[in-house]
C-alpha cells in the first residue's frame, strides 16, 4: 500500500461536519468518494480533526492508502477534478508521499484554529457565514486579558460539549490571543488537540468579555468551576476555521505514531 498525505480545503456549511454520518453528506465521505472516482478503490480515510457542521478549514491533513502507486500531484488533480463535477465544496490543495508511520491524526504536535467575528452595524453579505456577525461593540484587548486566563494545562470541563467523548477533560492551551483589524476580531487557539466545541465555548465566553459583561476573573472563576454550566454561549460554528496541523519534520526512528491525543474530539 502507497500512503498519501493531503492538505485540504472546504467550506463546511453544506456538510454535517468532517465525519462521515447516516444523516447527511460529509467532507470525509466526499473525499472518499473523489477517490473511489478516480481510482477504483475504496478508503477510508482518517483526518487530523473531526469538526462539526458548519465549521471550516484552511489547512485540515488527511492520510489515505491506495493500493496503486501515484504521482501525488497527478493524484491531487484528479481528486480536485472529481470534487468539482460532484458540486462539491472541497478542494485538495497539496499532496504528499508519505512514510507508512505517518498519522494525520496521531502524529500531530499542534492544531491552530481561528475564530472570527465581525462587529457592524450592518449584516453580512459577502461574509455570510464566515463569522460570526454581531452588532455589539466589543472590547478586544479586554477580551485578549481575559483569554491569558486559560492559557496552560486546565481542567477545562466548564468549556466543552456535555456530549464530549474524550476520556479527560485536561488540555495544554499553548496559544489564546485575541486581535482586531477594523471591524474584524480574531481569536486564535493553538494546542495539541481540543475538546468539542471547547473553542466556539471560549469565543463566546470571551465575547461577554469583551462586552464588559463579564472581566478577566470571571473568565477564571468559570474555568475553575469545572462546570458546563459556568460556561458563556457556545458561539455558532460559522466563525471557526481548522487553520493548520504541525507534524515532526520527519520520522527518524519510523516507530509507530504516539497515541498522547488518541482520545480528543477536535469537534471544535
Amino acid at each position: 500500500m502507497h500512503r498519501y498525505r493531503m492538505t485540504v480545503e472546504y467550506d463546511g456549511a453544506p456538510y454535517v461536519g468532517w465525519q462521515r454520518q447516516d444523516n447527511g453528506a460529509s467532507v470525509q465521505g466526499a473525499i472518499e468518494q473523489a477517490i473511489l472516482s478516480a481510482s477504483g478503490e475504496t478508503v477510508s480515510i482518517r483526518g487530523a480533526g473531526r469538526t462539526d457542521s458548519g465549521v471550516h478549514a484552511m489547512g485540515q491533513v488527511i492520510h489515505a492508502d491506495l493500493a496503486r502507486e501515484w504521482a501525488p500531484f497527478k493524484l491531487q488533480n484528479a481528486l480536485n477534478a472529481h470534487l468539482r463535477l460532484a458540486g462539491e465544496r472541497v478542494a485538495i490543495l497539496e499532496v504528499l508521499a508519505a512514510d507508512e508511520f505517518f498519522d494525520a491524526r496521531f502524529s500531530a504536535e499542534r492544531r491552530h484554529y481561528l475564530y472570527r467575528i465581525i462587529t457592524r452595524r450592518a449584516p453580512l453579505a459577502i461574509e455570510a457565514g464566515k463569522a460570526w456577525w454581531t452588532t455589539k461593540v466589543l472590547d478586544h484587548e479586554v477580551m485578549h486579558a481575559a483569554a491569558q486566563t486559560l492559557v496552560g494545562k486546565h481542567d477545562f470541563t466548564t468549556f466543552r460539549s456535555a456530549h464530549c467523548q474524550a476520556n479527560s477533560p485536561i488540555r495544554t492551551l499553548d496559544r489564546l490571543d485575541v486581535t482586531r483589524s477594523g471591524e474584524l476580531i480574531e481569536i486564535r487557539a493553538t494546542a495539541q488537540s481540543f475538546l468539542h466545541n471547547q473553542i466556539r465555548s471560549f469565543a463566546g465566553t470571551l465575547k461577554l468579555a469583551g462586552e464588559g459583561k463579564w472581566t478577566p476573573d470571571d473568565v477564571r472563576a468559570a474555568l475553575d468551576a469545572r462546570d458546563r454550566k459556568a460556561c458563556g454561549p457556545v458561539a455558532p460554528p460559522d466563525g471557526l476555521y481548522f487553520m493548520q496541523v504541525d507534524y515532526p519534520p520527519i520520522i527518524v526512528d519510523r516507530r509507530k505514531p504516539r497515541e498522547s491525543g488518541n482520545d480528543d474530539d477536535d469537534l471544535s
